[in-house]
């Protein structure tokens, strides 16, 4: 059985940083893709981030390109996002999400597993 746990969130200013984690288990992690997705109060779970299965190609929304940055560590099977310039508009719950293959992919319905999320909130 597959699990995602994130951690790292918190309460930030704008402009701070905070780095989440998420540590995966139950099947081969350098096999498959990963993502970080986002959910803001009233509003549809978004696109954030994706890597490919070795690191090698990463994919980001044009609201956080250039300020976060997704990497993996496939001897931890831990994948990371770095959110710098953090902005009141990046208060979400964000959510890490395993692949259904090791190919770069955003859209929501090719990724099998989700964790349950970790609260990132940005005051201004």
């Amino acid at each position: 059985q597959v699990q995602l746990v994130e951690s790292g969130g918190g309460l930030v200013q704008a402009g701070g940083s905070l780095r989440l984690s998420c540590a995966a288990s139950g099947r081969t992690f350098r096999s498959y893709a990963m993502g970080w997705f986002r959910q803001a109060p009233g509003k549809e779970r978004e696109f954030v981030a994706a890597i490919n299965w070795s690191g090698s190609s990463t994919y980001y929304a044009n609201s956080v390109k250039g300020r976060f940055i997704i990497s993996r560590d496939n001897v931890k099977d831990t994948v990371y996002l770095q959110m710098n310039s953090l902005k009141p508009e990046d208060t979400a719950v964000y959510y890490c999400a395993q692949g259904a293959s090791g190919g770069l992919e955003y859209a929501q319905y090719r990724y099998d597993y989700w964790g349950q999320g970790t609260q990132v909130t940005v005051s201004s």
